[in-house]
């Protein structure tokens, strides 16, 4: 899914970066070979590739989520906001790093029941989160907690909300293409 209105400013290249955030875009292109068009694009407000970033980091190693929950979360909330390439890189980082479950990939890419029941009530939680804008049911509290979750869960979920609101939100506006690394888990806004 794109914004209606696509923003003009050109993705910030190696060559073109100031010095805000050529170290940033240098750190990544040493770290995963490239620099994603994501990143690219964030660099035009450097606050925002630096909070993403950081926040993203933060998330990854201060997280009491294994890696691939912290999956499950990022596709849950990239697939309800509709963000092709977001979807398509989190997927590729589930499959091949994370280690979730290919089953739950693929059920979160099609909007399908998980079958995993602990996956299944992070991934409702996850939604239900969003969808309230941080304010669930009191029912909805307690079958997450009831999975096993605790309440410092919770607030590791409002993290991860903070990540992809910052992604998610800035792909749509640039409409950003998907990077060939993430291009065989490429998606589009199927749904079941």
């Amino acid at each position: 899914m794109s914004s209606e209105y696509q923003l003009s400013l050109e993705p910030v290249t190696l060559a073109s970066a100031g010095p805000e955030v050529k170290d940033t875009l240098a750190g990544a292109k040493k770290n995963l070979g490239f620099v994603p068009n994501m990143y690219g694009n964030m660099a035009n407000a450097p606050s925002l590739l630096k909070s993403y970033l950081q926040t993203y980091e933060l998330f990854r190693k201060e997280s009491t989520f294994s890696a691939a929950e912290q999956e499950v979360i990022f596709l849950t909330l990239s697939r309800d906001n509709g963000c092709t390439y977001c979807v398509a890189a989190h997927s590729m980082i589930a499959d091949k790093m994370s280690g979730v479950p290919a089953d739950v990939t693929k059920a979160i890419r099609k909007g399908e029941a998980i079958q995993d029941s602990k996956f299944a009530a992070l991934s409702e939680f996850t939604r239900i989160m969003q969808a309230t804008r941080g304010l669930p049911s009191k029912k909805a509290v307690e079958a997450f907690l009831a999975a096993g979750y605790s309440e410092r869960h919770i607030l590791e979920v409002i993290v991860g909300i903070a990540v992809k609101t910052m992604s998610n939100y800035s792909n749509h506006l640039f409409h950003t293409p998907v990077d060939a690394a993430f291009a065989d888990w490429s998606w589009q806004g199927q749904t079941k």
